[in-house]
């Protein structure tokens, strides 16, 4: 029953793989994803109350892993259904990406249960290595730029892994060990070696790539916007799950002696990411582009809960990227039922959405004020609760900073929202919604206003689910 997530998935993807063995399999490919999402969304929230571990104590299973599992499940489902028939995949391709997108959601939950470096980094790489395949796999007769993408994806990851295991091998050599529940009291007692704070930044490398924290973020533009729509929601999405609750159980190795140096690093990528990221994309017109320079300032303010070093801190950062995840998927959902052939959006090509689909019109500008940090959604509550939290620890400076760059967030996610509502449609056709995205687009509605105006049952959660790996 522990690993029923994990064994569902693995299964499912032996089936998918047999599936595309043939020819014309994508439709039925995508059921069985679909239905493997909906199974190990189900077995997470029924694991909710266990705990254990297994395979010689490298994997752990309690309320932190399975809660976690749970919204990269959910986050599965909602990809799959509202990607609809992958327009702007190759058509021949479809059943491989959606054996390539179980096998990434599988690394992932695995990555999340690790608590032993080397079951960490199989993990990782399970996930990554699914994922650099699922980038070019885009049917685009013009510039050929999913191949760009892709291997500017594949060699960032391959540069920050590297970095990341030679800070593995330093902690392993300085401490003897690979298992994290042993590493905590080891590098609490090398606290004071610099060798030992190298380490763990150079450990914190790989899972800064995947939350596209600056400098590891070059990539983030390029395949933002040479994946397919589809490819492009699920990256922006369901990964950064993973590299938080990593960056979580590394902050625990962290001792109080070492915890000034960390820190400074992590205040310096937290405002280098913040603004980077705000002052690239005021100058986007291509929507997934301009989403992705804002993920890179939402990564610098999940790093405010980090920098506190405690409980509370942390658990506002496990809620504010759960609600980025929701956020982000009521974007990239406009934008794939928006695009009719698969093809990139410009922010003008939004124009008149109000009246060519109205419920897509609602999702977006919920979306975009959430990001933007406007009550009373989810994204207000979460850097609220981020800047207050670290306030109270002293860093004043920081905070302005950080609030200097909400509104210049509001600026450019707002101007998208003028575009959908104060532009004519002009000659642009209605759009079709079908059921099933409908229900999801409600769901997603529901959650970022509940998560907004309930936070305190949600952040008791999370503080519960923190407080289980320390």
């Amino acid at each position: 029953m522990l690993f029923a997530p994990e064994l569902i998935l693995l299964i499912g993807s032996l089936l998918i793989f047999g599936l595309s063995l043939g020819e014309g399999k994508g439709a039925a490919a995508r059921k069985m994803a679909l239905v493997l999402g909906i199974l190990c969304g189900f077995a997470s929230f029924a694991t909710l109350g266990t705990e254990g571990v297994l395979f010689f104590a490298s994997y752990q299973v309690n309320l932190f892993t399975q809660l976690l599992k749970l919204i990269v499940s959910l986050g599965m489902v909602a990809v799959i259904i509202f990607g609809g028939s992958l327009r702007g995949v190759n058509r021949g391709m479809r059943s491989e990406y959606y054996l390539f997108m179980v096998l990434s959601i599988l690394g992932l939950m695995m990555l999340i249960s690790s608590v032993e470096l080397l079951a960490l980094f199989i993990s990782l790489e399970l996930s990554s290595y699914a994922l650099y395949l699922m980038v070019p796999m885009r049917d685009d007769s013009g510039e050929k730029m999913q191949m760009e993408a892709a291997i500017k994806y594949i060699l960032f990851g391959v540069v920050s892994t590297g970095i990341m295991l030679y800070g593995m091998s330093y902690i392993y050599g300085l401490t003897g060990t690979t298992y994290f529940n042993e590493l905590v009291p080891a590098m609490h007692v090398l606290a004071g070696e610099p060798v030992a704070i190298l380490a763990i930044a150079m450990f914190m490398a790989g899972f800064f790539y995947k939350l596209a924290v600056f400098p590891f973020h070059f990539w983030v533009p390029d395949v933002y916007q040479g994946a397919s729509n589809a490819t492009t929601a699920f990256i922006a999405t369901v990964p950064k799950i993973g590299a938080v609750a990593i960056l979580i159980r590394i902050t625990a190795l962290i001792a109080p002696e070492a915890s000034t140096t960390i820190v400074s690093m992590l205040m310096i990528l937290a405002l280098c990411s913040m603004f980077y990221g705000n002052l690239s994309a005021l100058v986007q017109t291509d929507v997934k582009r301009m989403l992705g320079f804002s993920g890179i300032s939402h990564a610098g303010f999940v790093m405010l809960g980090l920098i506190t070093m405690k409980e509370t801190g942390l658990a506002t950062s496990l809620y504010y990227i759960s609600g980025y995840v929701f956020m982000n998927l009521a974007c990239f959902l406009v934008i794939c039922k928006a695009s009719a052939q698969g093809e990139n959006l410009s922010i003008d090509s939004l124009s008149g959405l109000y009246k060519r689909a109205p419920l897509l019109a609602l999702t977006l500008l919920v979306g975009m004020m959430a990001l933007a940090g406007i009550p009373p959604f989810v994204g207000f509550m979460g850097k609220f609760m981020l800047l207050t939290g670290a306030l109270k620890e002293g860093y004043l400076a920081l905070v302005i900073l950080a609030a200097l760059n909400t509104a210049i967030a509001i600026y450019y996610y707002l101007s998208v929202v003028r575009v959908a509502f104060c532009n004519d449609p002009e000659d642009r056709p209605d759009i079709k919604v079908d059921g099933l995205t409908r229900v999801v687009s409600l769901a997603l509605l529901l959650i970022i206003v509940y998560m907004g105006v309930a936070p305190k049952q949600i952040m008791a959660l999370a503080t519960s689910a923190v407080q289980v790996i320390f």
